[in-house]
């Protein structure tokens, strides 16, 4: 970021951006950016999502601790981190998401929605003829 506000000779230029430079065999990764309704904290966007029952969060930046496909490769949870401020953006939020391509997005979320559907009596049921 600072690198290119200084080439550009636009120091105030709003700018994020993430870079990532593996190859990987499994796993879906992606930099997330989110403009929220108000300002959150970190601390608090981090919360929010350990609260969730299918995300781990991993963010401990000063350790360099966060996820990679390789960690997620075979496994069910969705992995969080790198979750930092937008410095483009008066309400924004950053984040690193990782999860293996082969269970989110294909039967593992067909089973937990349709769990979801059942622990909260969402389906109805209807005579077959």
């Amino acid at each position: 970021m600072y690198e290119t506000r200084k080439i550009l000779d636009l120091p105030n230029l709003p700018l994020t951006c993430t870079a990532v430079r593996v190859p990987v065999l499994v796993g879906h990764s992606e930099a997330v950016t989110c403009d929220l309704e108000r300002k959150v904290t970190v601390e608090q966007v981090r919360e929010a999502f350990a609260d969730s029952p299918i995300i781990e969060v991993w963010d401990q930046p000063d350790k360099a601790i966060y996820p990679t496909p390789l960690e997620a490769a075979g496994q069910d949870p969705i992995y969080v981190g790198r979750v930092r401020i937008d410095t483009s953006s008066e309400n924004g939020i950053v984040f690193w998401v990782v999860a293996d391509n082969l269970r989110i997005g294909a039967a593992l979320n067909a089973v937990r929605i349709a769990e979801y559907m059942v622990e909260h009596d969402l389906l109805k049921s209807k005579a077959v003829c």
